[in-house]
């Protein structure tokens, strides 16, 4: 490992703090998901050992993202709207937004201001993940309304919908409704079996998950629905071992110095070096990586003038992409870089201890 880059710690923590208080220009067609990328930057820093940068403003941090949720109404008319949005642009009934006004107040968030101002299950997925990194009690989540947006979203054969205003439907939204319904410990808002039914179908020829099992197998398609599997406690019923060791195959096949998504994809990404190894991870599958060539790839994607990482090697860093390679690193237990992460979660060890704690405390 002697020929890696340098691993610039200090300079990816400063990098995903500026990404949480101003975003550059060229990522400001992202304001509608700002809660994705405030998840992105405080998981980068947790994984790294920094969330102390935080400290000072722990709990503006905190109140600014329950500012994001939606409440019912009084007569808990709008129970499906609920979950949290992406951004506050699309809201009318806030009556500040300033960092003065949410460091000061105690923000649990606002009912519907309009038709189109619902929640939408990655960002309900993103701040309740966001909320547990911070250390917050869950407290103020409208746990009703949650779940009941979230109930509001399965279709018909399983799959969920990212919004109530429609949108496509596939693995991924499944992989965010399980996830929010793991960690509230309430499960009354998924059908389990004809999630898990969906998740089997979604299985393509080659053995990995795909969009449906007539299109070809993707890593990322692949990581959502096994780790959904394995959160609803189904996974060992769902697929045999004959299932099982067709996708390990494969998963294990995209490894060329870091991982592609699908066969053929090349150059490879920063982002596959978590979907793969997470998905291996969750299989008990994960000593087959070549943990050096992949640290090497993702240490070689480093901005090393701004931090951060990047997609391919000398291209721009991005929030996503950041936290995605470092995610990598720890799910390949490079751990004298980074803390560890729980797989199918996708936070750390210590956030999911914490979220142990809290549901001690609620039984």
């Amino acid at each position: 490992m002697d020929d890696c880059k340098e691993f610039t710690k200090e300079k990816h923590a400063k990098y995903f703090l500026r990404c949480l208080n101003a975003l550059p220009s060229s990522l400001v067609s992202l304001d509608s998901i700002r809660l994705s990328i405030s998840f992105f930057a405080i998981s980068g820093l947790d994984v790294l050992g920094r969330l102390d940068l935080l400290d000072k403003h722990r709990e503006e941090y905190i109140n600014w993202i329950y500012l994001f949720q939606i409440l019912p109404n009084q007569d808990d008319e709008s129970l499906e709207r609920c979950g949290f949005r992406g951004s506050l642009a699309a809201t009318l009934s806030l009556e500040s937004h300033s960092p003065s006004h949410v460091g000061r107040s105690v923000n649990i968030g606002t009912v519907s201001s309009h038709p189109l101002d619902t929640s939408h299950i990655t960002m309900t997925y993103a701040a309740i993940n966001t909320l547990l990194i911070l250390g917050d009690d869950l407290g103020r989540l409208q746990r009703k309304g949650i779940l009941a947006g979230v109930k509001a979203l399965q279709l018909e054969n399983g799959s969920f919908a990212a919004t109530l205003e429609g949108s496509e439907s596939d693995v991924r939204f499944v992989y965010c409704a399980c996830s929010i319904c793991y960690i509230l410990q309430d499960w009354s808002a998924i059908n389990i079996e004809t999630t898990t039914n969906y998740i089997i179908n979604s299985i393509s020829y080659d053995g990995a998950i795909g969009q449906d099992k007539n299109q070809e197998g993707h890593a990322g398609l692949t990581f959502c629905g096994i780790a959904a599997l394995s959160l609803m406690g189904t996974l060992d019923s769902a697929l045999n071992l004959k299932q099982k060791a067709k996708l390990v195959r494969w998963l294990v096949s995209r490894q060329q110095s870091g991982f592609q998504g699908r066969p053929n994809k090349l150059p490879v990404d920063t982002c596959y070096s978590f979907w793969v190894p997470a998905t291996l991870k969750i299989l008990g599958a994960h000593q087959f990586i070549d943990r050096k060539r992949n640290r090497q790839f993702v240490l070689d994607t480093q901005c090393n003038v701004v931090g951060g990482l990047s997609k391919w090697i000398d291209h721009s860093s991005d929030p996503l992409h950041s936290y995605l390679g470092l995610a990598g690193l720890s799910v390949c237990e490079d751990t004298d870089l980074v803390e560890m992460i729980h797989p199918a979660l996708n936070v750390t060890m210590r956030a999911f201890n914490h979220w142990k704690k809290l549901t001690s405390e609620f039984v």
